[in-house]
């Protein structure tokens, strides 16, 4: 796959399948993500491939829980933005994460392979997160989706900590929680606010110096025929 296709298409995708993934699948997906970049070439991570429905029926409690506080805390004042006025587009975005979000919720139990993040004293996740992102644009080479979340590690640290065997006591800290299955839907490239409205140049508020209106690769650029 080219590597702007991957780039550009790689979004949230956690409506999938309940089908397995592949072992040599998996084996790509995480041998990728080891030769991301890692500071002081310390490898300071563990990664946890979870596909044991016994242990992730034990976590989809806890993660729906996290889900419902996300809904009631966090983000509350979008959600009820959207409710006065579901017209605005940046609401019907909102919307849409929501029931994308809430359906892997719904859902977790039938998804069929999880990774679990962890990292060693880093809290910031900056020496495993090149790593799980190049997981994540490795899938999206074998065609499985993917979706990363946190909420797990905000919520309910130490039940997971425990299902999952993670030491005490050796600095471990729980960076993210990523879904993985081969989706329901279709790829394609995600709406953003255009990278001029989000970026500046040396100095805060400073105009980047070029607009892009819109995204700089489109599907008909993978054609082959185009």
């Amino acid at each position: 796959m080219d590597i702007e296709e991957a780039l550009y298409t790689t979004r949230a995708m956690r409506r999938v399948r309940p089908d397995p993934v592949p072992l040599d699948v998996q084996a790509k997906i995480l041998d990728a993500a080891i030769r991301a970049p890692s500071g002081g070439n310390t490898q300071n991570w563990r990664f946890l491939l979870l596909d044991d429905r016994d242990v992730i029926a034990k976590i989809g409690p806890l993660y729906r829980d996290s889900i419902e506080q996300l809904w009631l805390a966090v983000y509350a004042d979008r959600l009820q933005a959207a409710k006065e006025h579901p017209e605005d587009e940046e609401n019907i975005q909102m919307v849409k994460v929501q029931r994308s979000a809430q359906w892997l919720a719904d859902h977790f139990e039938e998804v069929p392979l999880f990774l679990f993040g962890f990292v060693q004293a880093d809290p910031s996740g900056g020496s495993i997160f090149p790593a799980v992102w190049s997981a994540q644009l490795a899938a999206r080479a074998q065609g499985v989706g993917s979706s990363l979340t946190g909420v797990l590690s905000f919520f309910h640290p130490d039940e997971v900590f425990d299902i999952l065997g993670v030491p005490r006591g050796e600095h471990w800290v729980m960076a993210c929680c990523v879904s993985f299955g081969y989706p329901t839907g279709r790829w394609g490239v995600a709406p953003r606010k255009p990278v001029h409205q989000v970026s500046y140049r040396n100095q805060w508020g400073s105009p980047v110096g070029f607009t892009v209106d819109q995204p700089l690769w489109s599907p008909a650029d993978a054609d082959p025929g185009h």
